[in-house]
């Protein structure tokens, strides 16, 4: 379970294979909380982590992967 108190630092954090190469876009994750997926800008590492429910996550990817969102 993730709480607020959650040490985040061994973390093996992944990057999204949605974020670009140029250093923009940068979204990474860590595997290993269950119930939550931890998220946090790459560019910003020692920045905050949000935390989703597993479930929010993988509808949030779905979407993603189903091109659901309008471009920006």
């Amino acid at each position: 379970m993730f709480t607020p108190a959650t040490d985040l630092s061994a973390a093996t954090w992944r990057k999204s294979s949605y974020s670009n190469a140029d250093g923009g876009n940068c979204v990474e994750v860590a595997d290993g909380f269950t119930g939550v997926v931890p998220v946090r800008d790459s560019k910003d590492p020692q920045g905050p982590a949000l935390a989703f429910s597993a479930e929010a996550w993988a509808s949030f990817v779905g979407a993603v992967r189903a091109d659901e969102f309008p471009r920006v």
